[in-house]
């Protein structure tokens, strides 16, 4: 019976990993880890990420987000930008939400410069 239940788990979890996110989920990803650029996740950045995207996706990838050290958020990043066509007014307004973002606590440190310019690369 613990077979069994273990097996459904298991195929429930590679169901999840096959289905990308949206690109609401992922800008919530990628804001997230912005917010955690400096080591330190403001309530300022956290409020303003959670104004620009609604509860239930905030909830899920806050929670997929927590899982994951800074390489695995970059290669989840990389991985499902290539499952979507940004346009290049799309990605532009991202790279406004990163910086607004990165200036929501008051201050801009050498880490979120340069997790900008990872970003960057990977975005454009």
């Amino acid at each position: 019976m613990t077979k069994g239940l273990f097996k459904l788990q298991k195929a429930e979890t590679m169901t999840t990993e096959q289905n990308p996110w949206n690109k609401a989920e992922l800008k919530t990803y990628i804001l997230l880890l912005c917010a955690k650029a400096d080591e330190v996740e403001a309530r300022q950045e956290l409020r303003l990420i959670k104004s620009k995207t609604e509860a239930a996706t905030f909830k899920k990838m806050y929670e997929e987000f927590c899982k994951d050290n800074e390489d695995q958020c970059l290669e989840k990043i990389r991985d499902t930008l290539q499952d979507h066509e940004y346009s290049y007014w799309e990605l532009s307004q991202m790279r406004k939400e990163i910086e607004e973002v990165f200036a929501a606590d008051q201050k801009v440190v050498m880490k979120e410069r340069n997790l900008g310019r990872i970003l960057d690369n990977i975005l454009y």
